[in-house]
């Protein structure tokens, strides 16, 4: 795998901490971030509020990056923000380009 897609999903009070911490970082190109809505059966990490909607308030970030970037890009985030509850997965990028 030589490229990838990051997607990493955070709770808005991450979503400050973790934009800086990846714009500080100069193997991060660039990135992505949009509100997203998290449903399913974790009720525990769910607000009251939350639970009654049946959804919870979440950001997702995602990048286009080279593998090894990424790689090293979740070890640091690892230990930048253990305990965050962050929640990633990574896709192999089969073509990419820009139309003119």
């Amino acid at each position: 795998m030589s490229d990838c897609l990051l997607h990493l999903i955070v709770s808005p009070q991450v979503e400050d901490a973790l934009s800086e911490w990846l714009l500080e970082r100069e193997d991060v190109p660039g990135f992505s971030s949009t509100p997203v809505s998290g449903h399913g059966s974790s009720e525990q990490s769910m607000t009251l509020a939350e639970q009654v909607a049946g959804r919870s308030r979440r950001v997702m970030f995602f990048m286009h990056l080279p593998a090894q970037t990424a790689a090293q890009l979740l070890d640091d985030l690892r230990h930048a923000f253990a305990g965050s509850g962050l929640h990633y997965w990574l896709l192999p990028v089969s073509e990419s380009g820009h139309l003119d």
